[in-house]
Protein backbone atom coordinates (compact mmCIF):
# COMPACT_ATOMS: atom_id res chain seq x y z
CA UNK A 1 0.00 0.00 0.00
CA UNK A 2 1.42 3.42 -1.00
CA UNK A 3 2.25 6.08 1.55
CA UNK A 4 -0.48 8.39 0.26
CA UNK A 5 -3.13 5.67 0.32
CA UNK A 6 -2.16 4.71 3.86
CA UNK A 7 -2.17 8.40 4.86
CA UNK A 8 -5.61 8.98 3.40
CA UNK A 9 -7.08 5.90 5.08
CA UNK A 10 -5.52 6.87 8.40
CA UNK A 11 -6.75 10.46 8.08
CA UNK A 12 -10.31 9.48 7.21
CA UNK A 13 -10.48 6.87 9.94
CA UNK A 14 -9.18 9.29 12.55
CA UNK A 15 -11.54 12.06 11.49
CA UNK A 16 -14.58 9.76 11.58
CA UNK A 17 -13.52 8.33 14.93
CA UNK A 18 -13.49 11.89 16.25
CA UNK A 19 -16.99 12.44 14.93
CA UNK A 20 -15.83 13.94 11.63
CA UNK A 21 -15.36 17.28 13.34
CA UNK A 22 -12.01 17.19 15.07
CA UNK A 23 -10.84 20.69 15.93
CA UNK A 24 -7.53 22.01 14.74
CA UNK A 25 -7.40 19.96 11.52
CA UNK A 26 -6.42 22.77 9.19
CA UNK A 27 -4.42 20.63 6.81
CA UNK A 28 -5.25 20.03 3.13
CA UNK A 29 -8.22 17.76 3.74
CA UNK A 30 -10.01 15.80 1.01
CA UNK A 31 -13.53 16.90 1.93
CA UNK A 32 -15.20 14.92 -0.86
CA UNK A 33 -14.03 11.63 0.60
CA UNK A 34 -14.30 12.67 4.23
CA UNK A 35 -17.93 13.72 3.93
CA UNK A 36 -19.17 11.30 1.31
CA UNK A 37 -17.61 7.96 2.26
CA UNK A 38 -16.82 5.73 5.21
CA UNK A 39 -13.33 4.25 5.75
CA UNK A 40 -13.24 0.54 4.99
CA UNK A 41 -11.19 -0.26 8.08
CA UNK A 42 -13.11 1.91 10.56
CA UNK A 43 -16.75 1.94 9.49
CA UNK A 44 -19.69 0.87 11.64
CA UNK A 45 -23.46 0.61 11.11
CA UNK A 46 -24.25 3.58 13.35
CA UNK A 47 -21.89 6.31 14.55
CA UNK A 48 -23.29 9.27 16.49
CA UNK A 49 -21.37 12.49 16.04
CA UNK A 50 -21.79 16.26 16.17
CA UNK A 51 -20.58 19.48 17.73
CA UNK A 52 -21.65 22.62 19.56
CA UNK A 53 -20.36 26.14 18.93
CA UNK A 54 -21.14 29.08 21.17
CA UNK A 55 -19.81 32.59 20.84
CA UNK A 56 -19.83 36.10 22.23
CA UNK A 57 -19.54 38.91 19.68
CA UNK A 58 -19.39 42.68 20.00
CA UNK A 59 -19.89 45.05 17.06
CA UNK A 60 -18.41 48.53 17.50
CA UNK A 61 -20.28 50.16 14.59
CA UNK A 62 -22.04 53.47 15.12
CA UNK A 63 -25.53 54.41 13.99
CA UNK A 64 -26.14 56.66 10.99
CA UNK A 65 -26.82 60.37 11.38
CA UNK A 66 -30.50 59.53 11.80
CA UNK A 67 -29.73 57.01 14.56
CA UNK A 68 -30.50 53.97 12.37
CA UNK A 69 -28.68 50.67 11.80
CA UNK A 70 -28.21 48.49 8.72
CA UNK A 71 -27.42 44.74 8.86
CA UNK A 72 -23.65 45.28 8.57
CA UNK A 73 -23.74 47.03 11.95
CA UNK A 74 -25.68 44.26 13.71
CA UNK A 75 -25.00 40.65 14.62
CA UNK A 76 -26.60 37.83 12.67
CA UNK A 77 -28.64 35.85 12.35
CA UNK A 78 -31.10 37.82 14.53
CA UNK A 79 -29.84 41.25 13.40
CA UNK A 80 -31.26 43.14 16.38
CA UNK A 81 -28.25 43.73 18.64
CA UNK A 82 -24.58 44.72 18.61
CA UNK A 83 -23.49 42.38 21.40
CA UNK A 84 -24.78 38.88 21.97
CA UNK A 85 -24.06 35.38 23.21
CA UNK A 86 -25.28 32.85 20.67
CA UNK A 87 -25.40 29.09 20.19
CA UNK A 88 -24.42 29.46 16.57
CA UNK A 89 -24.43 25.73 15.89
CA UNK A 90 -25.72 22.65 17.70
CA UNK A 91 -25.48 19.78 15.26
CA UNK A 92 -26.04 16.09 15.87
CA UNK A 93 -26.04 13.30 13.35
CA UNK A 94 -25.53 9.65 12.60
CA UNK A 95 -23.50 8.07 9.85
CA UNK A 96 -22.12 4.68 8.89
CA UNK A 97 -22.50 1.76 6.52
CA UNK A 98 -25.87 0.83 7.96
CA UNK A 99 -26.20 -2.06 5.54
CA UNK A 100 -24.32 -5.13 6.85
CA UNK A 101 -25.04 -7.12 3.73
CA UNK A 102 -23.36 -4.48 1.54
CA UNK A 103 -20.46 -2.45 2.94
CA UNK A 104 -20.35 -0.48 -0.31
CA UNK A 105 -23.32 1.63 0.82
CA UNK A 106 -22.97 4.36 3.43
CA UNK A 107 -25.21 7.13 4.70
CA UNK A 108 -25.10 10.42 6.62
CA UNK A 109 -27.84 12.30 8.50
CA UNK A 110 -27.29 15.63 10.27
CA UNK A 111 -29.62 18.02 12.13
CA UNK A 112 -28.98 21.67 13.00
CA UNK A 113 -30.63 22.84 16.24
CA UNK A 114 -28.59 25.99 16.88
CA UNK A 115 -29.44 29.60 16.09
CA UNK A 116 -28.03 29.50 12.56
CA UNK A 117 -28.81 30.87 9.11
CA UNK A 118 -29.98 27.47 7.88
CA UNK A 119 -32.97 27.52 10.23
CA UNK A 120 -33.55 31.27 10.28
CA UNK A 121 -35.97 33.27 8.13
CA UNK A 122 -37.90 36.51 8.53
CA UNK A 123 -40.27 34.69 10.88
CA UNK A 124 -37.38 33.84 13.21
CA UNK A 125 -35.81 30.56 14.26
CA UNK A 126 -37.63 27.58 12.77
CA UNK A 127 -36.24 24.99 15.19
CA UNK A 128 -34.16 21.96 14.25
CA UNK A 129 -33.77 21.36 10.52
CA UNK A 130 -32.21 18.64 8.40
CA UNK A 131 -29.03 19.94 6.78
CA UNK A 132 -27.63 16.64 5.48
CA UNK A 133 -29.35 13.40 4.47
CA UNK A 134 -27.46 11.37 1.90
CA UNK A 135 -26.65 7.86 0.70
CA UNK A 136 -23.43 6.98 -1.15
CA UNK A 137 -23.13 3.99 -3.48
CA UNK A 138 -19.53 2.85 -3.80
CA UNK A 139 -20.01 -0.02 -6.25
CA UNK A 140 -18.41 1.53 -9.34
CA UNK A 141 -14.66 1.99 -9.16
CA UNK A 142 -13.78 5.59 -9.98
CA UNK A 143 -17.41 6.75 -9.90
CA UNK A 144 -18.98 6.75 -6.46
CA UNK A 145 -22.56 8.03 -6.49
CA UNK A 146 -23.91 10.20 -3.68
CA UNK A 147 -27.55 11.28 -3.61
CA UNK A 148 -29.65 13.36 -1.23
CA UNK A 149 -29.00 16.63 0.62
CA UNK A 150 -25.36 17.47 1.36
CA UNK A 151 -22.61 20.04 0.87
CA UNK A 152 -22.07 20.63 -2.83
CA UNK A 153 -18.52 20.50 -4.24
CA UNK A 154 -17.19 24.05 -4.27
CA UNK A 155 -15.23 26.62 -2.32
CA UNK A 156 -12.82 25.32 0.30
CA UNK A 157 -14.34 27.71 2.84
CA UNK A 158 -17.83 26.37 2.27
CA UNK A 159 -16.91 22.72 1.84
CA UNK A 160 -14.89 22.38 5.03
CA UNK A 161 -16.35 21.39 8.38
CA UNK A 162 -17.36 24.35 10.55
CA UNK A 163 -15.26 22.98 13.40
CA UNK A 164 -12.10 23.16 11.32
CA UNK A 165 -12.56 26.85 10.51
CA UNK A 166 -9.75 28.98 11.89
CA UNK A 167 -12.02 32.02 12.27
CA UNK A 168 -15.41 32.76 13.79
CA UNK A 169 -16.94 34.49 10.74
CA UNK A 170 -16.78 33.78 7.03
CA UNK A 171 -14.98 35.97 4.53
CA UNK A 172 -17.04 38.65 2.81
CA UNK A 173 -16.96 36.75 -0.49
CA UNK A 174 -18.17 33.50 1.10
CA UNK A 175 -20.89 35.28 3.08
CA UNK A 176 -22.25 37.42 0.24
CA UNK A 177 -21.51 35.40 -2.89
CA UNK A 178 -21.66 31.74 -1.79
CA UNK A 179 -23.78 31.46 1.37
CA UNK A 180 -26.92 31.75 -0.72
CA UNK A 181 -30.11 33.54 0.28
CA UNK A 182 -33.22 32.94 -1.79
CA UNK A 183 -35.45 35.86 -2.86
CA UNK A 184 -39.05 35.93 -1.74
CA UNK A 185 -41.66 34.57 -4.15
CA UNK A 186 -43.12 38.05 -4.71
CA UNK A 187 -41.45 41.45 -4.84
CA UNK A 188 -40.70 42.66 -1.32
CA UNK A 189 -39.61 46.22 -0.64
CA UNK A 190 -36.42 47.01 1.26
CA UNK A 191 -36.76 46.98 5.05
CA UNK A 192 -35.02 49.26 7.53
CA UNK A 193 -32.71 50.76 8.45
CA UNK A 194 -34.06 50.77 11.99
CA UNK A 195 -33.24 52.64 15.17
CA UNK A 196 -32.31 50.81 18.34
CA UNK A 197 -35.77 51.49 19.75
CA UNK A 198 -37.43 49.98 16.68
CA UNK A 199 -35.23 46.88 16.89
CA UNK A 200 -35.98 46.47 20.57
CA UNK A 201 -39.70 46.71 19.81
CA UNK A 202 -39.58 43.86 17.28
CA UNK A 203 -38.76 45.43 13.91
CA UNK A 204 -37.16 42.74 11.76
CA UNK A 205 -34.36 43.78 9.42
CA UNK A 206 -34.21 40.34 7.76
CA UNK A 207 -36.63 40.41 4.83
CA UNK A 208 -35.95 36.92 3.47
CA UNK A 209 -38.55 34.31 4.38
CA UNK A 210 -36.37 31.33 3.40
CA UNK A 211 -33.30 30.13 5.33
CA UNK A 212 -29.74 30.45 4.06
CA UNK A 213 -28.49 27.70 1.77
CA UNK A 214 -25.67 26.53 4.04
CA UNK A 215 -23.44 25.64 1.03
CA UNK A 216 -25.79 22.67 0.43
CA UNK A 217 -28.10 21.32 -2.24
CA UNK A 218 -30.29 18.32 -2.97
CA UNK A 219 -29.07 16.29 -5.92
CA UNK A 220 -26.85 13.54 -7.30
CA UNK A 221 -23.05 13.64 -7.27
CA UNK A 222 -20.51 11.41 -9.00
CA UNK A 223 -17.06 11.60 -7.42
CA UNK A 224 -13.89 9.75 -6.42
CA UNK A 225 -10.24 10.15 -5.54
CA UNK A 226 -7.22 8.49 -7.13
CA UNK A 227 -3.60 7.91 -6.12
CA UNK A 228 -1.27 9.55 -8.64
CA UNK A 229 2.06 8.40 -7.20
CA UNK A 230 4.80 10.30 -5.38
CA UNK A 231 2.36 11.17 -2.56
CA UNK A 232 -0.09 12.99 -4.90
CA UNK A 233 -3.75 12.22 -5.40
CA UNK A 234 -6.45 13.60 -7.68
CA UNK A 235 -10.12 14.11 -6.79
CA UNK A 236 -13.10 15.09 -8.90
CA UNK A 237 -16.83 15.65 -8.50
CA UNK A 238 -19.70 16.36 -10.86
CA UNK A 239 -23.13 17.09 -9.44
CA UNK A 240 -26.62 18.04 -10.55
CA UNK A 241 -28.72 19.74 -7.89
CA UNK A 242 -32.01 21.58 -7.49
CA UNK A 243 -30.37 24.86 -6.47
CA UNK A 244 -32.57 25.16 -3.38
CA UNK A 245 -30.16 24.98 -0.44
CA UNK A 246 -31.65 23.08 2.52
CA UNK A 247 -35.15 23.44 1.06
CA UNK A 248 -36.62 20.50 -0.80
CA UNK A 249 -38.08 22.18 -3.86
CA UNK A 250 -37.36 22.88 -7.51
CA UNK A 251 -39.83 25.59 -8.41
CA UNK A 252 -37.91 26.77 -11.49
CA UNK A 253 -37.79 23.27 -12.98
CA UNK A 254 -34.06 23.50 -13.76
CA UNK A 255 -30.96 22.01 -12.19
CA UNK A 256 -27.64 23.48 -11.08
CA UNK A 257 -24.44 21.97 -12.44
CA UNK A 258 -21.42 21.63 -10.15
CA UNK A 259 -17.87 20.70 -11.16
CA UNK A 260 -14.90 20.25 -8.86
CA UNK A 261 -11.27 19.20 -9.26
CA UNK A 262 -8.46 19.08 -6.70
CA UNK A 263 -5.00 17.61 -6.35
CA UNK A 264 -3.24 17.07 -3.06
CA UNK A 265 0.26 16.19 -1.97
CA UNK A 266 1.13 14.77 1.42
CA UNK A 267 4.45 15.87 2.87
CA UNK A 268 5.17 12.35 4.07
CA UNK A 269 8.56 13.35 5.45
CA UNK A 270 7.00 15.86 7.85
CA UNK A 271 3.92 13.95 8.92
CA UNK A 272 0.32 13.40 7.75
CA UNK A 273 -0.92 16.78 9.01
CA UNK A 274 1.20 18.56 6.40
CA UNK A 275 0.32 18.90 2.75
CA UNK A 276 -0.37 20.98 -0.32
CA UNK A 277 -3.72 21.21 -2.09
CA UNK A 278 -4.79 22.92 -5.33
CA UNK A 279 -8.48 23.15 -6.21
CA UNK A 280 -10.84 24.65 -8.79
CA UNK A 281 -14.62 24.59 -8.98
CA UNK A 282 -17.63 26.02 -10.78
CA UNK A 283 -21.41 26.01 -10.46
CA UNK A 284 -24.13 27.35 -12.71
CA UNK A 285 -27.91 27.42 -12.56
CA UNK A 286 -30.95 29.67 -12.61
CA UNK A 287 -33.06 31.36 -9.96
CA UNK A 288 -36.55 32.85 -9.96
CA UNK A 289 -36.85 36.45 -8.74
CA UNK A 290 -39.48 39.18 -8.90
CA UNK A 291 -37.62 42.51 -8.90
CA UNK A 292 -40.41 44.77 -10.19
CA UNK A 293 -42.57 46.79 -7.82
CA UNK A 294 -45.78 46.57 -9.85
CA UNK A 295 -48.13 44.66 -7.51
CA UNK A 296 -47.96 41.67 -9.86
CA UNK A 297 -46.23 38.38 -9.09
CA UNK A 298 -44.05 38.02 -12.17
CA UNK A 299 -40.90 36.14 -11.31
CA UNK A 300 -38.31 35.71 -14.06
CA UNK A 301 -35.39 33.33 -14.40
CA UNK A 302 -31.95 34.82 -13.81
CA UNK A 303 -28.60 33.12 -14.29
CA UNK A 304 -26.57 32.35 -11.20
CA UNK A 305 -22.93 31.40 -11.83
CA UNK A 306 -20.07 30.96 -9.40
CA UNK A 307 -16.48 29.78 -9.87
CA UNK A 308 -13.22 29.80 -7.98
CA UNK A 309 -9.74 28.43 -7.54
CA UNK A 310 -7.18 28.34 -4.79
CA UNK A 311 -4.48 26.55 -2.87
CA UNK A 312 -3.93 25.44 0.71
CA UNK A 313 -0.47 24.78 2.19
CA UNK A 314 0.47 23.26 5.51
CA UNK A 315 3.98 22.66 6.81
CA UNK A 316 3.95 23.03 10.56
CA UNK A 317 4.39 25.40 12.19
CA UNK A 318 3.08 27.38 9.20
CA UNK A 319 -0.01 27.26 7.01
CA UNK A 320 -1.45 29.45 4.25
CA UNK A 321 -4.60 29.50 2.10
CA UNK A 322 -5.58 31.57 -0.94
CA UNK A 323 -8.85 31.51 -2.86
CA UNK A 324 -10.36 33.65 -5.62
CA UNK A 325 -14.13 33.70 -6.26
CA UNK A 326 -16.09 35.07 -9.22
CA UNK A 327 -19.87 35.57 -9.27
CA UNK A 328 -22.34 36.41 -12.04
CA UNK A 329 -26.02 36.94 -11.26
CA UNK A 330 -28.10 36.81 -8.07
CA UNK A 331 -25.69 38.99 -6.08
CA UNK A 332 -26.88 39.13 -2.46
CA UNK A 333 -27.43 42.78 -1.52
CA UNK A 334 -28.17 42.20 2.15
CA UNK A 335 -30.87 40.59 4.32
CA UNK A 336 -32.84 43.84 4.15
CA UNK A 337 -33.02 43.66 0.32
CA UNK A 338 -35.23 40.59 -0.26
CA UNK A 339 -35.84 41.37 -3.93
CA UNK A 340 -32.13 41.56 -4.75
CA UNK A 341 -31.88 45.26 -5.41
CA UNK A 342 -30.03 47.92 -3.51
CA UNK A 343 -31.56 51.34 -4.19
CA UNK A 344 -35.12 52.60 -4.64
CA UNK A 345 -37.94 50.98 -6.57
CA UNK A 346 -37.33 53.13 -9.64
CA UNK A 347 -33.99 51.37 -10.07
CA UNK A 348 -35.26 47.86 -9.37
CA UNK A 349 -34.93 46.83 -13.02
CA UNK A 350 -32.02 49.12 -13.83
CA UNK A 351 -28.38 49.38 -12.93
CA UNK A 352 -28.96 48.66 -9.26
CA UNK A 353 -30.50 45.25 -9.74
CA UNK A 354 -28.42 42.58 -8.00
CA UNK A 355 -30.30 39.82 -9.84
CA UNK A 356 -28.17 40.38 -12.95
CA UNK A 357 -25.08 41.98 -11.40
CA UNK A 358 -21.53 40.64 -11.05
CA UNK A 359 -19.07 40.40 -8.19
CA UNK A 360 -15.70 38.99 -7.22
CA UNK A 361 -13.65 38.43 -4.10
CA UNK A 362 -10.59 36.77 -2.64
CA UNK A 363 -8.86 36.03 0.63
CA UNK A 364 -5.36 35.28 1.86
CA UNK A 365 -5.02 33.49 5.17
CA UNK A 366 -1.97 32.55 7.21
CA UNK A 367 -1.31 30.85 10.52
CA UNK A 368 1.56 29.97 12.85
CA UNK A 369 1.38 27.12 15.34
CA UNK A 370 3.54 28.18 18.26
CA UNK A 371 5.96 25.25 18.73
CA UNK A 372 5.53 23.07 21.82
CA UNK A 373 2.27 24.80 22.78
CA UNK A 374 -1.46 24.46 22.07
CA UNK A 375 -1.62 28.02 20.70
CA UNK A 376 -2.03 29.18 17.12
CA UNK A 377 -1.82 32.74 15.73
CA UNK A 378 -3.91 33.63 12.67
CA UNK A 379 -4.26 36.53 10.23
CA UNK A 380 -6.51 36.87 7.19
CA UNK A 381 -7.28 39.60 4.68
CA UNK A 382 -10.38 39.27 2.51
CA UNK A 383 -12.13 41.55 0.08
CA UNK A 384 -15.27 41.55 -2.05
CA UNK A 385 -16.31 43.85 -4.90
CA UNK A 386 -20.06 43.66 -5.55
CA UNK A 387 -22.11 45.10 -8.43
CA UNK A 388 -18.89 45.66 -10.37
CA UNK A 389 -19.06 48.24 -13.12
CA UNK A 390 -22.34 49.70 -11.88
CA UNK A 391 -23.21 52.98 -10.26
CA UNK A 392 -23.59 51.34 -6.85
CA UNK A 393 -20.40 49.27 -6.87
CA UNK A 394 -19.37 48.26 -3.35
CA UNK A 395 -16.11 47.15 -1.80
CA UNK A 396 -16.24 45.25 1.47
CA UNK A 397 -12.92 44.31 3.02
CA UNK A 398 -11.55 43.31 6.38
CA UNK A 399 -8.50 42.19 8.31
CA UNK A 400 -9.06 39.44 10.86
CA UNK A 401 -6.49 38.84 13.58
CA UNK A 402 -6.95 35.87 15.84
CA UNK A 403 -5.65 33.16 18.06
CA UNK A 404 -6.79 29.62 18.83
CA UNK A 405 -6.14 27.41 21.83
CA UNK A 406 -6.70 23.67 21.47
CA UNK A 407 -7.80 22.17 24.77
CA UNK A 408 -7.73 18.75 23.11
CA UNK A 409 -8.28 17.34 19.60
CA UNK A 410 -12.04 17.81 20.05
CA UNK A 411 -12.33 21.23 21.66
CA UNK A 412 -10.89 24.69 21.13
CA UNK A 413 -11.42 28.38 21.79
CA UNK A 414 -11.07 30.98 19.03
CA UNK A 415 -10.59 34.72 19.60
CA UNK A 416 -10.91 37.17 16.66
CA UNK A 417 -10.71 40.90 16.08
CA UNK A 418 -11.96 42.18 12.72
CA UNK A 419 -11.03 45.54 11.19
CA UNK A 420 -13.73 46.20 8.59
CA UNK A 421 -13.90 48.67 5.69
CA UNK A 422 -17.25 48.91 3.88
CA UNK A 423 -17.86 51.50 1.19
CA UNK A 424 -19.90 52.24 -1.93
CA UNK A 425 -17.11 53.33 -4.25
CA UNK A 426 -18.52 55.40 -7.14
CA UNK A 427 -19.29 59.13 -7.28
CA UNK A 428 -23.02 58.74 -7.79
CA UNK A 429 -26.17 59.59 -5.92
CA UNK A 430 -26.71 55.88 -5.28
CA UNK A 431 -23.36 55.60 -3.49
CA UNK A 432 -23.86 58.84 -1.62
CA UNK A 433 -27.10 57.48 -0.21
CA UNK A 434 -25.63 54.05 0.52
CA UNK A 435 -22.64 55.53 2.35
CA UNK A 436 -24.94 57.44 4.68
CA UNK A 437 -25.64 54.02 6.17
CA UNK A 438 -22.27 52.37 5.59
CA UNK A 439 -20.34 55.18 7.28
CA UNK A 440 -19.68 54.04 10.78
CA UNK A 441 -19.31 50.32 10.05
CA UNK A 442 -16.85 49.43 12.77
CA UNK A 443 -14.70 46.61 14.03
CA UNK A 444 -15.84 43.38 15.67
CA UNK A 445 -14.57 41.27 18.55
CA UNK A 446 -15.54 37.62 19.01
CA UNK A 447 -14.80 34.66 21.26
CA UNK A 448 -16.02 31.21 20.20
CA UNK A 449 -15.89 27.83 21.93
CA UNK A 450 -16.11 24.66 19.86
CA UNK A 451 -16.67 21.17 21.29
CA UNK A 452 -17.11 18.10 19.11
CA UNK A 453 -18.15 14.56 19.98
Amino acid sequence: MGVNKQFRRTLISAAFTLGFTAAGTAYATNWLMLQGTEPAAASSPVKVWGFIQTYYQKDYSSASATGAYVPSKLLGPNLNAQSAINISHAQIGVRGTGFPIDGNINYMLLLEAGNAGTNMGSAGNNGAVVTDASVTLNHIKGARIRTGLFKYPGSEEGLQSLTTMDYVNFTEAANFLLLERFPNAAYTANVGPYTQAQLQNGSNINGFTAPAGGFRDTGVQVFDSFDMGKDWNLSYAAMAGQGSGVQFDNADGSFDKYLYLSTEKNHASTGPANGLKFFAWSQSGKRLADVTNDSVANRKLYDRKRSGLGAKYMARPYRATFEYISADGMIFEGPDKPSYYFANAANATGTNNGADAKAKGWYLDGGWYIPDTKWELDARYDIMDANTGRNDEHRFGKWTFGTQYLFNPMSKITVNYEKRHYKCTTSTTQCTNANLNLNGVGNRFSVQVTAAF
